[in-house]
């Protein structure tokens, strides 16, 4: 036998397997075990086989027949459902297969950045109750990969499957999307399925379409260049290099992990360490400032009998930015950088009785670094607490400096749209929910722009008109401030309260459910109630509910006052707790000052001896307007605003 003989034999024998492999019936990943189907609408299914291939489908006693294309896809299209379930589909073609406990009910898309992908797991300490009772076999997720990709719009997920809530799997679910899905199916009891598709940090242009930002020159460049596997090849090099050296170096300079004793030894001798009360941030202190790197902090402390028996819990709060955890000298975890809450577990044997010693080792990279302050630190047992705030002694690792974060690659423009939105897009849909925009912060301008244009694109993309586009304004964040100011969050949340003239939208205030000291709040629940009355409202046709607290209509002056109207109002205006705050009023100069508010009717007159003669009007214009009151009297928050934007 010749060597071209077994070469042309060879490729034959690919060739006959390829198209043997291709035979096969594919199903997308959302068409798998378990899946929510659309109800009360046609639905499409499709897959892959081979090209001309027959496929046939039978479904509740019916056989549809259909023939794979010229690329081999095919589809099937029948009639619309009733809720119900759990029904078998199987499809025949060379081979077959059968998807089973498809139920058809109400399926909603979850989008945005990390408020939205924020799990279960991550409040469990506070809904513990909730998850414990969490079996449903009608409230289902499929969590989408976080994938991206420039180039090109894709047709199916690279992974992910439908799980339905019990204790176990209700961990992995966005803690938005399932409350917002308990309450839907408490008042409809209809299955409900939750794509969800979020990824943190991420900013609207990552889920638009490269089409859809061709009205944004900027962003459609970024997005041109970022389909160059080489440019991004060099930022990851470049990036990896740099932050590699930089650790490197301060390991290298670091005392607390090079000399002997190690800083995380009990016996070291601390008494010439200098003091400071944690929670707090070193750069509040005179010996480190503004320091960058690693700094140590050691604290010693007395445990009784009982919390040596079994594991305690260790809190920790916040970080900022990267930690090292040591007890009596034993390594007890780490945590890589600010956002996640640190609980970590000291497992029995670690903790004597009598006096102990923890030790930390805390990576700053730039700004503040420290613990953060009204958060939990404390050690655990089943019987017995040990408070960890109050004097820790610390010290200096080694200075560097400031280190730029990596490029965030997966966050530019189109990237999660072409992977994770745009094989969703011949799946029928209820509506979606989202949550995002904190990483827009710095042009809310441009956002006023382009959240509309996602929300018409998308809508335009999914071919089913204008479905319910529900979403959450930025709750209130960081420190308070005394005065009136301008605010980059009042801004972007401005921005979101002009999308809602946009149809078939609705949004979720949060102005009074966030934290000052975390960007990431843990009072989900309500976050996904109030999304879910929005949704009987506009997805489920209750005309009756109020579904919004009061949004501003108009302005007008009345001599030296400022008349203030609404839409919204309810069974009328409130003041949680005594008179109206946060209200500021400014002449054409808009030199912000505060002002006194009250209630006439469904109206809200403003005014303030400071300015006679008054132009403008803001309510709860800060990134934290924090006691904030003005609701409906149904306990739905008023949306902040300006009369600015009107103008």
């Amino acid at each position: 036998m010749t060597p071209g003989f077994i070469r042309v034999l060879s490729i034959c024998l690919f060739l006959v397997n390829a198209v043997d492999l291709f035979g096969q019936i594919k199903l997308p990943r959302l068409i798998s075990d378990g899946a929510v189907l659309q109800r009360d609408a046609k639905i499409k299914l499709w897959g892959w086989a081979s090209i001309n291939e027959a496929v046939s489908l039978h479904f509740k006693n019916k056989v549809y027949t259909t023939h794979a294309n010229g690329s081999g896809r095919w589809e099937f299209v029948i009639p619309a459902q009733p809720s119900g379930g759990p029904f078998d589909l199987m499809f025949k073609g060379t081979n077959e297969v059968t998807i089973h406990d498809v139920l058809f009910g109400d399926v909603w898309v979850c989008s945005g950045q990390s408020n939205m992908e924020l799990t279960m797991d991550r409040v469990k300490d506070i809904y513990s109750h909730v998850i414990a009772n969490s079996e449903n076999q009608n409230i289902r997720q499929f969590l989408v990969p976080d994938k991206y990709d420039f180039k090109n719009e894709h047709v199916d997920l690279e992974g992910g499957d439908w799980q339905s809530a019990n204790p176990k799997n209700l961990l992995s679910f966005s803690a938005v999307a399932y409350f917002f899905a308990k309450e839907i199916y408490e008042k409809e009891h209809v299955p409900i399925g939750l794509i969800n598709a979020a990824l943190g940090g991420s900013p609207v242009e990552a889920w638009m379409s490269e089409d859809a930002l061709i009205s944004f020159p900027k962003l459609h460049d970024e997005c041109l260049k970022f389909k160059n596997d080489e440019f991004i090849h060099d930022i990851e090099t470049s990036d990896n290099k740099r932050m590699k050296d930089w650790y490197e170096e301060l390991d290298s300079k670091d005392p607390g992990i090079l000399s002997s004793p190690k800083w995380t030894d009990p016996k070291l001798d601390d008494n010439e360490w200098t003091e400071m009360a944690l929670p707090g941030f070193w750069a509040d202190t005179p010996l480190l400032k503004n320091v960058n790197g690693s700094v140590w902090f050691r604290r010693k402390f007395n445990v009784p009998k009982s919390l040596t028996k079994e594991p305690a819990s260790l809190w920790l709060g916040r970080i900022v930015d990267q930690d090292s955890v040591f007890v009596n000298g034993k390594f007890i975890g780490t945590t890589g950088y600010q956002y996640p809450p640190r609980k970590y577990t000291i497992n029995q044997g670690i903790l004597n009785e009598g006096e102990n010693l923890i030790a930390i080792r805390v990576i700053n990279n730039s700004g503040r670094g420290g613990f953060v302050p009204d958060k939990p630190y404390f050690i655990a047992g089943p019987q017995d607490t040990i408070n960890l705030t109050g004097l820790w002694r610390y010290k200096l690792g080694a200075a560097m400096p400031a280190l730029a974060g990596p490029t965030a690659i997966r966050w530019k423009p189109t990237g999660l749209y072409n992977k994770m939105i745009s094989p969703l897009l011949t799946f029928p849909i209820k509506g979606v929910i989202w949550y995002q925009g904190e990483s827009n912060t710095k042009l809310a301008d441009e956002y006023r722009k382009l959240f509309p244009a996602l929300i018409l694109s998308w809508r335009e993309k999914w071919k089913q008109g204008d479905f319910p586009f529900l979403f959450v304004q930025l709750a209130n964040f960081m420190e308070v401030k005394t005065a009136p100011s301008e605010s980059d969050w009042a801004a972007l949340r401005d921005a979101q309260l002009h999308t809602l003239a946009v149809s078939k939208t609705g949004m979720a205030v949060a102005i009074d459910l966030g934290e000052w000291n975390d960007v990431h709040p843990l009072n989900k629940l309500d976050v996904g109630k109030r999304l879910a009355i929005i949704a009987q409202h506009l997805a489920y046709n209750n005309r009756k509910i109020i579904y919004s607290g009061p949004i501003y209509q108009s302005a007008k002056v009345v001599r030296s006052k400022i008349e203030i109207s609404f839409f919204n109002v309810g069974s009328g205006l409130i003041a949680e707790g005594g008179e109206l705050k946060y209200f500021s009023i400014a002449g054409v100069d808009k030199k912000f000052v505060w002002a006194k508010a009250k209630i006439e009717g469904d109206k809200i007159m403003v005014w303030s001896d400071e300015v006679v003669s008054p132009a403008f009007v803001r309510y709860a214009w800060a990134d934290n307007p924090q006691g904030a009151n003005l609701y409906n009297k149904e306990g739905l928050p008023a949306s902040p605003f300006t009369s600015e934007s009107s103008k």
